[in-house]
This record gives structure tokens, sequence and C-alpha cells, in this order.
């Protein structure tokens, strides 16, 4: 029996990998750790005992917690403190350190006690923000747009590659990712463990306890369903900020073929994300929110831009999709139709989390 241990099993991205993992592979021995400290990750938990995935409460920070553990075949590493603004809005660092950080380094230890393959869910985060604003781009009617003339190597029109820059400061939360990037890159070299690290961009999907600073996706369209007031933040308040977005599943499909092949790329670096086609300014997006729950809120604007944010980022998939074949599969419109029907179905649990 193939056994998979998930860290942030609890949370939107863990579960949501879990449960299509035992609905796809219904023989395996899925594993979530979670210490529930997300407001919302406790719904989760009934829904994976009731497919038949065990549960575990607890830390990462805590090398006990994996005592206890059975060895696996495979880690996914999806926990995190994912706020691009901990740390930076008064509070101190020591969670996100303790978590992004030295709980990595506890999940990498149990993987080399277990002999398992080792998946890490990284992010875009790792790239430096000044670098990125300095691209060139274009201000199109309703978004900014990467340009093709740039004077830094890994940037197109395409979007940010694996070979930009790296030089520079990125939030106390990009660079416990990339932290996190470079030890495991130490295992993989000294331990003999077989890893891959994925830089993922903007995920989202139904189950997301979307949040202003982490989460915009499901944020937006909540705030639209339940009628309540949002804000353009930065930018001069123009809501032309640009993102891609990956739905979940897409995430899935692409982790489902990784953890199959691990052989052909064993040590490597993947950006994943939407890519172009499956991007969105905060303009477009209310567009489509209004679109699709027909309901128009109150939008504020606010010219001054918050710390560590950025205009654009979109990831170019190129490496990703030459090496393994993966592209998403699942649009703007259609991810905004399934979060609005999720938040239809369980409006109660979800106004006092959401509104």
């Amino acid at each position: 029996m193939t056994k998979v241990l998930i860290t942030g099993g609890a949370g939107f991205v863990g579960s949501s990998l879990a449960l299509e993992l035992k609905k796809n592979y219904p023989s395996y021995h899925i594993i979530c750790l979670d210490n529930l400290k997300r407001k919302g990750s406790e719904l989760n938990v009934a829904r994976l005992t009731k497919s038949g995935i065990e549960f575990v409460h607890g830390d990462i920070r805590n090398k006990e917690d994996f005592d206890a553990l059975p060895d696996v075949d495979f880690v996914l590493e999806a926990s995190a403190e994912p706020s691009v603004l901990a740390g930076l809005n008064g509070g101190t660092p020591d969670y996100l350190m303790n978590t992004n950080l030295f709980g990595t380094v506890n999940c990498l230890n149990y993987a080399v006690r277990s002999k398992a393959a080792f998946i890490f869910l990284s992010t875009s985060r790792i790239y430096p923000i000044k670098s990125i604003e300095t691209l060139n781009f274009d201000e199109k009617e309703t978004r900014f747009a990467l340009s093709d003339e740039q004077n830094l190597l890994g940037v197109s029109s395409k979007g940010i590659a694996e070979n930009f820059p790296l030089d520079g400061a990125r939030s106390l939360y990009g660079t416990t990712k990339l932290a996190s990037e470079l030890i495991i890159q130490e295992y993989n070299e000294f331990y003999g463990l077989k890893t891959l690290v994925n830089r993922c961009g903007v995920l989202t999907g139904p189950w997301q306890m979307g949040k202003v600073d982490q989460g915009v996706m499901v944020l937006w369209i909540a705030k639209h369903y339940f009628e309540k007031k949002l804000a353009y933040i930065g930018y001069d308040g123009s809501g032309k900020q640009t993102r891609d977005m990956l739905h979940v599943k897409d995430l899935y499909r692409l982790i489902d073929w990784q953890m199959h092949h691990m052989e052909d790329v064993n040590g490597e670096t993947f950006n994943v994300g939407g890519g172009t086609e499956v991007s969105t300014s905060l303009q477009e997006l209310t567009k489509i929110c209004q679109e699709v729950t027909g309901k128009t809120i109150p939008i504020d604007k606010i010219t001054e831009n918050r710390p560590a944010d950025i205009k654009l980022y979109v990831t170019d998939n190129s490496k990703v999709t030459e090496r393994t074949g993966w592209e998403p599969e699942i649009g703007i419109k259609q991810i905004v139709e399934e979060i609005t029907e999720w938040l239809q179905a369980h409006e109660e649990d979800l106004r006092s989390i959401l509104s």
C-alpha cells in the first residue's frame, strides 16, 4: 500500500490534494497533518475522515509530532504561514520562521527517516519585489501586462521563468520559502532524498478561506456574494494589478504526474501557475464576479501601495510544460462559477468566515 503524508493537510491546498488523491487512488493510505490554526480549516477535517483519509492534529514545528507517524512513501509539504504581510505589519516573524523554515527541516528529516520522496510547494514570492516592480510593462485599459523587451533574464510577455534573478528582498514569507528550497537541494545532494520544488503562483478554488493578504480570488468572490465592501488598494486605486490563477485541481493533475514520475523530475524546480491564459486583473475579476453572482458592491480606491505588493505576476510555464506535458485547463470564469456554487452550498458555515 502506498502511504502519503500531506502536511498542512486540513488547509485549502493540502485537503484538496488529499481528497483528489484518495478519489483517484482509493487504496492509498493518506495521512493529513495540520495544527488547525487557520480559521475554517476545521471544516475540512470531517471531509477528510468521511473520505477515508487519516487526520492527525499536529504541528510541523514540533519534531515530536512526527515520532508517532508511520513511515511513508511520499511527503507532500503543503503547510505554510502563507501571508506576504506576516512579520511586516507590526507582528513578530516567529511563527512564520518556525513554520516555513524550521518546520520544513522537520518534514525533511521525517522524509529521510521514511526514505520518502519529497514534493515541496513553494511560491512565486521567492522572486524579489524591486526586480518585479521595475520590469517593463504596458498599462492597458483594464490591466498591467508584461512587455517582451526586458532588461533581466527569465522574463517576457509570457511571464516569469525559473531563471529570473534572485538578488533582492522578497518579503519574510518569500525568504523562508526560498531558504527552504536551498535546504531541500542539500538534502537531495547529500542525503540522497528524492525531491521536487513547485513554485506556485496564486492558487484558488472552493474551500479556500480567502483573506486580504492571501486567497484574494475567493475573498473577492465572497465579498460580492455576501454583498460587502471591497477596495482597490495601491497603484492609484486602478484595480489593474494582475495575477495568474491556478485552480487547485489543475495543481493536483501536475502533482499526480510528478508523484508517479519522480525519477524523471528528481531535483527539479518548476514555476507553476495559470499563465497568461488564466490571468486576471482586479478590475476584470470584478466584472466577472458581477456577471456570475448578479451582485454589484461598492469598491473603494486606496491609492497608497501596501508593503511587499507588486503590480503584476504571471507564471511562464514553459519548463514544466516541456518536461511533463502539463498545462492548466480551468479558466477564470469557471473558477468564479465553482467558488460561487460552493458559497451557495455552504452559505451558513462560510458567512462568518468569509463575509
